[in-house]
C-alpha cells in the first residue's frame, strides 16, 4: 500500500488518513502521573513528556528487556508508548496533520546484563511513526539502555515535533 500519496490525485496523504488506512485508533491521551504538562509548545516545536506504555493509569510492560521481557515485548512497549505520544499530539494540536516532521525520538529501555538489542526495541516506536507520518519525516534517534524507569516501565519515549 502506498501511504505517501493517493493514487487518484498523487497528492500527499496526511497522518490522520494514514491512521485510518492502518486501522489504528488512538487511545485517550494519558494523564500525568505527577505535576507536569504532557506537552509544551515553544515556537514551532512541540515537546512531549516521557511517554510510557500505559493503558489508562496502568503500565502494561513492566520489567527489564533481557530478564522479565523479551525483545518482542520491548518492541510492543515502545509501540504502545508511541501511540500514547500520538494521542497527546492530537489532543494538543487538534490533528496529527499539523506535524511538519518528527525532530527527535529518544528511547530509554530498561535492560539487564549485556543486552545489545536496544535498537530493535526502539524500532517498535520508529516503525509506527514512519507508518503514520512517512519516511520523509523520520526523526533523529537516541537509544539508551538504563537501569530503571518510573512505575517500573520497560520503555519511555522522548518526542519532539516540528509543527
Amino acid at each position: 500500500m502506498n501511504t505517501t500519496s493517493t493514487p487518484e490525485t498523487g497528492s500527499p496523504i496526511g497522518a490522520e488518513e494514514r491512521l485510518k488506512q492502518l486501522g489504528i485508533v488512538l487511545p485517550a491521551a494519558p494523564e500525568p502521573f505527577g505535576v507536569y504538562a504532557e506537552a509544551v509548545q515553544a515556537g514551532n516545536l512541540l515537546f512531549l513528556t516521557g511517554m510510557l506504555p500505559t493503558e489508562g493509569r496502568e503500565v502494561k510492560f513492566v520489567g527489564r528487556v533481557g530478564a522479565e521481557l523479551g525483545v518482542e515485548e520491548g518492541r510492543k512497549a515502545a509501540r504502545l508508548a508511541a501511540l500514547n505520544g500520538l494521542a497527546v499530539v492530537r489532543e494538543h494540536l487538534g490533528s496529527l496533520d499539523k506535524v511538519k516532521r518528527i525532530v527527535r525520538l529518544g528511547v530509554s529501555i530498561v535492560t539487564s546484563g549485556d543486552v545489545r538489542d536496544q535498537p530493535k526495541v526502539a524500532d517498535g516506536a520508529s516503525e509506527l511513526l514512519q507508518d503514520v507520518f512517512g519516511k520523509e519525516k523520520n526523526p533523529s534517534r537516541l537509544v539508551y539502555g538504563i537501569a530503571s524507569l518510573p512505575l517500573g516501565s520497560a520503555v519511555e519515549l522522548e518526542l519532539i515535533f516540528e509543527v
